[in-house]
Order: C-alpha cells, then structure tokens, then sequence
C-alpha cells in the first residue's frame, strides 16, 4: 500500500522512484488548455476572473503534488483516466519534482500579485507565458524544461528521462533527417510568407454567414457585428 505522504513510486526493476510521463503529459495538456483560454479571455474580454480561479486551483493542485503526494493531484488524476488504457513510460520522480517545484513557485507568485493583491503588470504576463511554454513543451514534445534546470543545478544528473534522453544513444534511422527535409522545411517557411505577402488582400475580407449567402435563408447582418437577422 502506497504511503499518504510519498513523492513517485518503487517499481521494480528501477534504481529510482519513478512517474508515469504519459499521465504527466496529459495532465499538461489540460493546464495549458485552461491557461491559454484564460489568457485569450484577458486579452480579449477583459475579464481576469477565471484566471484567478484558475491560479488558485493551479496552486492548490502544485501544493498536492509537491507537498503531499501526486497521486491525489486531480488533474494527474484526469491525466490517469485519459491515458489509463496505455503501457505507462516511467520516468526519474526527483528531476519532476524539481520541475513542479518550480510550478508551486510561479503560481504562489500569481496568487499573490493577481488573487491577493489583484493587480497585474508585465510581471504576470511574464509569469503566466512562461508557464505556457513550460506547458507546451511537456505536452506537445514531451520536453520537461524544468528538468533540463534540473540538470544544470545538480551534480547527480537526471535518471529515467522522458525519451531516454539523459542516457543518449546514436539515432535510429527513422529519426535521421535528410538534407532534403530540411531543404523542405525552409521552402514551406519560404513559402508561407510569401503567402502572407501575396494573398493578404484575397483573405482579409471577413467571411459571410453560408447560408445567406447563398440564398439558403433570407435575412440580414448587422454592420461590424455578425448578427444573423433572418426574417
């Protein structure tokens, strides 16, 4: 029976606690998720109060992992549910805690300036990117940055890395890329910007509603607001 209070478990086979990077990717995948609608809500809106909610959950949720145990955090919970039916990739649990421990900074920080003292400056906007990039990148490529710190900072490097990176081996063929590819890649690049450049004018004008369009209902938008008035 797991300890109330332990952070990773003992998995045979492993000289480290270890977590499932799987449950770990999707968790990230939900905060950047709620993060990034957050923000655009604060941009575009103006409204700042589901971020504060958010903070103060995100807080909550760094404080049961770092402190307690993650296996009551509830979003590595729902991480755990999403991807409960794949094989887990177990990783090093000292590094990730380094990592949220760096997460539990940033949002003790935001709680304080924003839910606390309900401000905002540059220094939030800082703080709530760089948690996005911290997000992005553990979810979409499975790069903990936290963990690269992690590595800079201590003199026992990382274990059981997501992609065995801290023990690298030479490359499989399938992860060569060709000079070919890469050729590719800057004529794409190349490509959509001339395309910004040249075709800016035919996709600026906004899109009208289909069905009015062409007839299929009748009816009228008003100018500037995209209100469909069907008569």
């Amino acid at each position: 029976m797991a300890k109330f209070i332990q952070f990773g478990e003992k998995v045979e086979g492993y000289e480290v606690p270890v977590l499932n990077e799987r449950e770990i990717r999707a968790s990230a995948g939900i905060l950047f998720l709620i993060v990034f609608i957050s923000l655009m809500l604060i941009l575009f809106k103006g409204n700042f109060v589901p971020a504060k909610f958010f903070i103060f959950f995100f807080l909550i949720d760094f404080t049961i992992r770092v402190f307690i145990n993650p296996n009551f955090s509830p979003s590595l919970i729902l991480g755990r549910m999403i991807v409960g039916n794949q094989r887990p990739e177990y990783v090093g649990a000292p590094q990730k805690k380094f990592a949220w421990i760096i997460g539990f900074a940033l949002s003790a920080l935001m709680f304080v300036f924003m839910v606390l003292l309900n401000t905002y400056s540059i220094v939030t906007g800082l703080i709530c990117l760089v948690c996005l990039i911290f997000l992005f990148f553990e979810s979409a490529f499975g790069i903990c940055l936290g963990c690269i710190f992690y590595n800079m900072i201590y003199k026992e490097k990382a274990k059981l890395c997501p992609g065995y990176v801290c023990e690298p081996e030479e490359k499989q063929p399938i992860q060569n890329i060709t000079r070919s590819q890469w050729m590719l890649v800057v004529a794409f690049i190349a490509f959509a910007v001339a395309s910004v450049y040249f075709f800016r004018g035919s996709f600026s004008p906004r899109p009208q509603n289909l069905w009015l369009k062409y007839g299929i209902i009748k009816g009228h938008t008003s100018p500037g607001e995209g209100a469909v008035k069907v008569n």
